[in-house]
């Protein structure tokens, strides 16, 4: 899940912080006066406790979904889980993991079928992704966590959410995915009519499966 994009640079942020000097912000966060932007994606596990945050440099894409999903597969999920024969992502229904995207679809069909697993996908219906465990466990933190921070730098905002824990024993891992993505790109209609996703029966338009094709 995508959490709000954080501007790099000398731009105002809410929040209140102690320091020894008055620090020099624009009064305004417009995207022309940063330095970049940081996109979190945020992946939650919930037997665990334990939240995986990869940061993007470029854009909020269903690839880049995809690539943070993959990341966290293989450096956290393949060792917290090695008998596992199928992964179960609870997703929003609209941004870049949206269900009406077919890039997402098939950016995850290639996903399943790289990393050997069934990937089933249960969407939250519109306006309900505030019940989603990740807002309240993990998002909620990591705002607090980064408030009034001037973000100097990718690597402060990867050190930040790294240092975000809570009394219940949250952890969170972080890493940065510095590739550029592409906006705009459509699936062909051949990939629509032939695609490896299998829908459910019930609410099929928010819940479905990628079969791993290997």
């Amino acid at each position: 899940m995508i959490q709000k994009k954080e501007f790099i640079g000398s731009l105002h942020r809410a929040g209140e912080i102690y320091t020894q000097k008055p620090i020099e912000v624009y009064d305004h966060d417009f995207p022309n006066l940063a330095e970049g932007v940081a996109i979190p994606h945020g992946i939650y596990d919930i037997n665990l406790n334990i939240g995986y945050v990869n940061i993007g440099t470029s854009r909020d894409t269903s690839e880049f979904a995809c690539d943070s999903l993959r990341h966290w597969w293989y450096n956290r999920g393949r060792y917290d889980y090695p008998e596992a024969t199928q992964i179960l992502i609870l997703a929003d229904c609209g941004g870049s993991n949206g269900c009406r995207h077919y890039v997402f679809k098939k950016a995850l069909q290639e996903l399943a079928n790289t990393i050997g697993l069934d990937i089933r996908i249960a969407h939250y219906p519109p306006y309900t992704s505030k019940w989603n465990p990740i807002e309240h466990r993990l998002f909620s933190h990591i705002t607090r966590s980064l408030s009034g921070i001037l973000l100097s730098g990718y690597e402060l905002v990867k050190e930040l959410i790294r240092k975000t824990v809570t009394e219940p024993g949250l952890k969170v891992k972080a890493n940065i995915i510095d590739k550029v993505y592409e906006t705009g790109k459509k699936v062909t209609e051949e990939f629509k009519e032939n695609m490896e996703i299998v829908f459910d029966e019930y609410l099929p338009r928010w819940n479905y499966t990628a079969k791993c094709m290997k």
